[in-house]
């Protein structure tokens, strides 16, 4: 059973109107126990989920993350529970949060890397998340549980908005980094699908139709080749670009406040930035009509293909057709793949896509780098 201080603020989260979904890896379920002792667990709880397996994480993320004990790692999954607990929530008024957890413990055989756990809570209002590493053969599974379960309960009670907290059980030396990003209303909104775009760090009042040249991305993170790419563009067309970072993915939870501040705080001082809910190039279509919008031919490529569409051929031309009608193109760049460097001329697309696209040759440009090796060498 849980002991008195656990009761109490389990008592005080049943008492908040807050309503959540867990996500939890393994390590921290007790967490979900102590919650579910106290009576009125089902005012506080709508569901609680263990995706152990990787497989199972894959399945609740949409897609496999980069590593599967990681901060990102554990925001994506309280943005996935947030996205579940709307799903499931009766009560319209009622505020709902996402917890994810996801952590590295002793286990048979053991672990080569340190034990660490990552706990994370996304609302309509913030993102927060708390890290600790543990010092390695200094306690026993359930003793590591117990840290773990503490955080969980903390993380959970600030997502209610209640003061109190446990104190985890850490060794000297051990100690839990914090990060959290309170949103602007426009941020809240933007992801809660009041409105369909912002400008980064600013207000502005000119419409999205002014945007002639649009740079969407992750921009995961921004380099060089992106820049470079902004710039011929603009001398190109003769037009400013803006560059264009949506908050939904198609195959991925939304981006949460603080990952939308880590790729947003790249673009400060250099290029606009807008934020969207566009997805997908039809939707920015929507958003931009009469834009060009610039892009890899790794982009275009994706565009026409049928997977994108749920395997429907039919879906992707009216996709397609939607795009041109709205008086949109694409200027293409190459871009290095494992079978050389690979330009519109290399790819087979659709004649109504290919109608609409610009070809930037590869003596006007090529830089050979990738967000991806740059994630996977940082």
């Amino acid at each position: 059973m849980p002991d008195e201080r656990t009761t109490a603020l389990v008592r005080e989260i049943h008492d908040s109107p807050t309503q959540v979904v867990l996500a939890i890896t393994g390590g921290g379920s007790r967490a979900i126990a102590e919650l579910l002792e106290v009576p009125g667990g089902s005012r506080t709880l709508l569901e609680a989920t263990v995706p152990y397996s990787a497989a199972a994480l894959d399945a609740w993320l949409g897609s496999r993350p980069a590593h599967y004990c990681s901060q990102r790692t554990a925001r994506m999954m309280a943005m996935a529970a947030l996205v579940r607990a709307q799903r499931l929530a009766v009560e319209p008024d009622r505020p709902l949060a996402g917890i994810g957890c996801t952590a590295s413990l002793i286990s048979e055989p053991s672990k080569r890397g340190p034990h660490r756990a990552h706990v994370a809570i996304h609302t309509g209002s913030a993102t927060a998340a708390w890290s600790v590493e543990l010092q390695k053969n200094q306690r026993s599974r359930p003793e590591e549980e117990a840290v773990v379960a503490a955080l969980v309960l903390n993380a959970t009670a600030d997502a209610c908005g209640i003061e109190g907290r446990l104190v985890p059980p850490l060794l000297a030396g051990e100690r839990q980094e914090n990060e959290r990003v309170n949103a602007t209303r426009s941020w809240q909104d933007l992801l809660a699908g009041r409105t369909d775009a912002v400008v980064y760090g600013q207000s502005d009042d000119l419409p999205l139709s002014a945007r002639e040249l649009v740079f969407p991305g992750a921009f995961d993170p921004l380099h060089a080749g992106h820049l470079e790419m902004a710039a011929l563009a603009g001398r190109l067309k003769g037009a400013s670009v803006s560059f264009e970072l949506s908050v939904l993915n198609v195959d991925k939870p939304p981006l949460d406040f603080i990952e939308i501040a880590k790729r947003g705080e790249q673009f400060r001082s250099q290029h606009e930035l807008l934020l969207t809910r566009a997805a997908t190039f039809e939707r920015k279509a929507q958003l931009f009509p009469g834009a060009t919008f610039v892009v890899g031919i790794d982009t275009v490529v994706r565009i026409a293909d049928a997977r994108y569409y749920g395997h429907d051929a039919a879906a992707m031309a009216r996709a397609i057709r939607s795009i041109a009608e709205r008086g949109c193109r694409f200027l293409v760049f190459g871009r290095k793949t494992a079978d050389g460097f690979l330009t519109l001329a290399d790819v087979d697309l659709p004649q109504e896509l290919r109608g609409i696209c610009d070809v930037v040759p590869e003596t006007d440009f090529r830089i050979d780098i990738s967000s991806t090796e740059l994630r996977e060498n940082r």
